[in-house]
C-alpha cells in the first residue's frame, strides 16, 4: 500500500517558510513519558484559597471551593510554560511568548492584540536584570500567590512568568537581550536559553471585559471591569500566539483573515481544516447540565474524573465533540494549550500533521504526569465556580435601558415571535411530554421568570444540513475514533451518522457543488446559547456575522449587535460571497525539501530550486485562503506532487504573462480549482451563510424579536 501524505500538512510546512516544526520533525522527539515537575508531587502544587480576584465577576461572594476554582481558572498554567518555551526554541521563529509580553507594547496590547492588561501593572520604566521588558507593578499581586506554583504576573491576564531552571551560568554568559529583541536569527536559535518561561492559563482566552461594567480605558481596566469566563471576543490569536510570523507568507495571510475573538483549537493538533471559532463564554452551567443528553462512553474515556459508561453530558465545543463532562472537557483544553506536552507531542505531528494521529491517553497522563494529576484535582472546584456565573443583562449596563423599547406591546410581540420561531432550539426550559411545544412556549415566554435560569439553548447537536452555516468547524476530525481527542468524546459522538451532502460555492466555477460530509462524528453544531447575546456580536460559531467594532463599551457592543442581528434576520444584507477569506496581497509558499519525509522528499527533490527549496507562488491577491488551507490528509504522494506542480505552473503563468483578473480566474478555474476541490477536507468558503430562520417574518415581527433578544 502506498504511504499517505497530507497535502494540507505540506501547505502548513510551506507556510512556515520552509522550516520544519519543532522537535518531532527533526527526529528529536522527547520519548520520556514523565513530565518535568521539578521533583514535585501534585500535593506540592496546591489550590489557592485566598480570594485574590474579589472585585471580578461583579464582586460576587464565593464559597471557599468556588474561590479556589476561580483562582485555578485565572492563574493555573499546568506546566504549559515548558511547551511554549520549547515552541520558542524549536519552531524557528513562529512564536515567542517572551517577546509577546514585551512591556513596551503595554499601551496598545488591547487595540493591537486584543489582550487584557492586568490591573495594577504599568509599562516598564527600564529593562530588568536580564535586559527584558517586563511590566512593573503599581499594586503588586497578593503575596498569597506562590510564584513557584502559579508564576508571577506578566501584566497580561492569563499569561504567567516562570523562572527558567535551564538558565544556568553558561546560559547567562550566552544571553544578550539586545540581540534577542533585534536579531531574529539569534532569537530563533534552538540552543538559546531564555531567562524566563511564559505559561498560559485558561484565563488567557476567557478573561475579558464585564459587559455591564465596561472599562473607561480598555488598555487600563480596573478589576471590577473584568469577567473570568466570558470569553475574550477581542483577542487576535495570531498576534498573541504566532507573534513572530513574518508578513509575506501564506500563513501570515491565513492568520490575518482570522476574525478577532476566535481560536482555531485544531491548529496545533491539526485536522487540516482552517476553522477558527468563537471562544466559549460560561453561563448558567447548572441549567446547561439539567438539559444535558444521555450518552455512552467507553475505553480510555472512563479514566476521566466523574465519568461513567452512561451519563448526561453537555456539549462544550461548537461541534458537540467534547462530550465527556465539564471536568474532562476542561482538562482537554489544558493539554491543547501545552500541558503534559511530553506525551501529547508523541501522539501527533504538531502543526504539520505528516504522521497519523494517535489518541492522547488519559491513563498514561494519570500514571506519569504530575501536572495532569494536579490539574485533575483542581477542576472539581472550577466546575463549582462555573455554577455561579450568570448572564449579563443589558438593563443593568450603564445606559443599557435606553437601548430597549419602552413599548410593552412591541416587547410582548417579540416574546411571542420568539416562542413561535426560536424557543424550540433556544430554550433550556422545556414543555412536559405530550404538550404542544409552540402552545406551551407562547404561555411560558410571558412568565416573569422565563429568563431566570434559562440557558436559551437546548444544547443538542443539529446537522449542518439543517442549520446551513459554514461547515468548517463541524467537519473537524480531531475527536473521531483513533484521532488525538478520541478519549475526550463519547461513543455516541463517534457513532453519529453522516449528515450526507451539503452545497458549497465554487468561486472559480461560479456555481454550487456537492460535498459529502463523512460520518463518525463530524457534521453537526450544538445549539448556541442566546444568553447575553446583546454583548457578544459578531455572531455565528466563527464570528463571521456582523461587523467587529473592537469597542467594549455598551455603545460599541450595541453597534455590533445591531449590525449582526440585522444581517441574521435580513440575510440579503449579508456580504455572502464577499465574506470568503482571501489573501490581501501577493504571497508565496516555500518548502525546504530536506525536512519532508520520504517518499514525498524524493518526488519533490527534482523540482526544487538550487537552494533546496520547492516554491509555490506568487499566489495572487484575492486567492481564497481555505482553498489552499483545507486540503485532505489522504492524498497519494505521486498525485500530490502532480497537483503541486500544476498549481506552481499556473501561478507562474499568471505572473509571467501578466494575466488580468479575468484571465487569471479562468486559468485557475481550469487548472487549479478542480484539483484542490477534489481533495479538500472542507471546500465551504462562504463564512456568513446559513441560519436563515426568521428571514421570512414580517419586518415588524423581526424588530419586535430583536427587542426581546436584547433583554436576554
Amino acid at each position: 500500500m502506498k504511504r499517505r501524505i497530507s497535502l494540507a500538512a505540506m501547505f502548513v510546512v510551506l507556510v512556515l517558510m520552509g522550516l520544519a516544526a519543532f522537535g518531532c520533525n527533526r527526529d528529536k522527539r522527547d520519548k520520556s513519558l514523565i513530565d518535568d515537575a521539578g521533583g514535585r508531587t501534585p500535593e506540592d502544587l496546591p489550590e489557592l484559597a485566598v480570594d485574590v480576584f474579589k472585585p471580578m465577576d461583579g464582586g460576587i461572594d464565593l464559597a471557599p471551593d468556588e474561590i479556589k476554582g476561580r483562582n485555578t481558572w485565572n492563574l493555573w498554567c499546568g506546566g504549559t510554560e515548558q511547551f511554549w518555551d520549547r515552541m520558542a526554541r524549536e519552531a524557528y521563529g513562529l512564536t515567542d511568548m517572551l517577546k509577546m509580553i514585551d512591556s513596551r507594547n503595554h499601551g496598545k496590547r488591547f487595540s493591537e492584540m486584543g489582550l487584557i492588561n492586568q490591573p495594577g501593572y504599568k509599562e516598564a520604566s527600564k529593562p530588568d536584570q536580564y535586559g527584558l521588558w517586563i511590566d512593573e507593578a503599581v499594586e503588586p499581586e497578593s503575596s498569597a500567590i506562590d510564584p513557584n506554583v502559579y508564576g508571577r504576573a506578566t501584566g497580561i491576564m492569563g499569561f504567567r512568568l516562570f523562572n527558567n531552571p535551564a538558565f544556568d551560568a553558561a546560559a547567562k554568559t550566552k544571553w544578550n537581550a539586545d540581540r534577542y529583541y533585534n536579531d531574529p536569527d539569534y532569537a530563533a536559535d534552538p540552543n538559546l536559553v531564555r531567562p524566563y518561561r511564559v505559561g498560559v492559563a485558561c484565563g488567557s482566552c476567557h478573561i475579558a471585559f464585564n459587559p455591564v461594567k465596561p472599562p473607561a480605558d480598555p488598555e487600563n481596566p480596573a478589576w471590577e471591569n473584568l469577567a473570568s469566563a466570558i470569553g475574550n471576543q477581542y483577542i487576535r490569536e495570531g498576534k498573541a500566539f504566532a507573534n513572530t510570523v513574518r508578513e509575506g507568507g501564506f500563513f501570515w495571510e491565513m492568520l490575518k483573515t482570522q476574525p478577532p475573538g476566535t481560536s482555531d483549537t485544531s491548529r496545533l493538533a491539526t485536522d487540516h481544516i482552517n476553522n477558527p471559532n468563537a471562544i466559549n463564554p460560561v453561563f448558567l452551567l447548572g441549567s446547561r447540565l439539567d438539559e444535558a443528553e444521555d450518552e455512552e462512553l467507553a475505553g480510555d474515556t472512563l479514566h476521566l474524573p466523574t465519568v461513567s459508561a452512561h451519563m448526561k453530558v453537555p456539549h462544550v465545543l461548537k461541534d458537540g465533540a467534547d462530550s465527556v463532562g465539564v471536568p474532562g472537557a476542561t482538562l482537554r483544553v489544558y493539554i491543547n494549550i501545552g500541558s503534559y506536552s511530553q506525551h501529547w507531542l508523541q501522539q501527533h505531528n504538531a502543526l504539520i500533521g505528516l504522521t497519523k494521529q494517535k489518541p492522547f491517553s488519559v491513563e498514561t497522563a494519570q500514571k506519569y504526569s504530575v501536572y495532569w494529576l494536579a490539574t485533575q484535582q483542581k477542576f472539581q472546584n472550577v466546575a463549582k465556580f462555573f455554577m455561579r456565573l450568570k448572564s449579563f443583562r443589558l438593563e443593568d449596563a450603564p445606559g443599557g435601558k435606553d437601548y430597549i423599547t419602552k413599548d410593552e406591546a412591541v416587547l410582548r410581540r417579540g416574546k411571542i415571535v420568539f416562542a413561535e420561531n426560536c424557543a424550540t432550539c433556544h430554550s433550556s426550559k422545556r414543555p412536559p411530554d405530550g404538550v404542544s411545544e409552540t402552545d406551551w412556549f407562547r404561555t411560558a415566554v410571558l412568565s416573569p421568570d422565563f429568563r431566570e435560569g434559562n440557558f436559551f439553548s437546548d444544547d443538542k447537536r443539529k446537522p449542518i444540513t439543517l442549520i446551513g452555516t459554514n461547515a468548517a468547524r463541524a467537519c473537524g476530525t480531531n475527536a473521531i475514533r483513533g484521532h488525538i481527542w478520541d478519549s475526550f468524546s463519547s461513543e455516541t459522538y463517534k457513532n453519529l451518522p453522516s449528515v450526507g451532502e451539503i452545497e458549497v460555492w465554487n468561486p472559480y466555477a461560479d456555481r454550487t457543488e456537492k460535498f459529502n460530509v463523512p460520518g463518525g462524528g463530524p457534521g453537526y453544531y450544538r445549539t448556541p446559547s442566546l444568553v447575553s447575546v446583546w454583548s457578544s456580536a459578531p455572531l455565528f460559531h466563527n464570528n463571521a456575522l456582523g461587523k467587529f467594532t473592537g469597542d467594549p463599551s455598551v455603545k460599541g457592543r450595541m453597534e455590533a449587535f445591531d449590525d449582526a442581528i440585522t444581517k441574521l434576520l435580513w440575510p440579503e444584507r449579508r456580504p455572502g460571497k464577499e465574506s470568503i477569506w482571501r489573501t490581501s496581497q501577493e504571497c508565496s509558499l516555500q518548502l525546504q525539501v530536506s525536512v519532508i519525509p520520504e517518499p514525498l522528499r524524493a518526488l519533490l527533490k527534482p523540482h526544487a530550486d538550487a537552494d533546496g527549496y520547492f516554491r509555490v507562488g506568487p499566489i495572487p491577491e484575492g486567492t481564497p485562503i481555505n482553498l489552499l488551507a483545507n486540503v485532505g490528509p489522504d492524498t497519494d504522494p505521486v498525485e500530490l506532487v502532480k497537483i503541486c506542480l500544476k498549481v506552481k505552473a499556473a501561478l507562474i503563468e499568471i505572473k509571467t504573462k501578466h494575466l488580468d483578473a479575468a484571465a487569471a480566474k479562468e486559468l485557475l478555474k481550469r487548472e487549479v480549482a478542480p484539483e484542490l476541490y477534489k481533495i479538500s477536507t472542507c471546500p465551504d468558503l462562504i463564512e456568513d451563510r446559513g441560519h436563515e430562520f426568521g428571514g421570512n417574518l414580517p419586518d415588524s415581527d423581526k424588530r419586535a424579536l430583536i427587542e426581546f433578544l436584547k433583554t436576554l
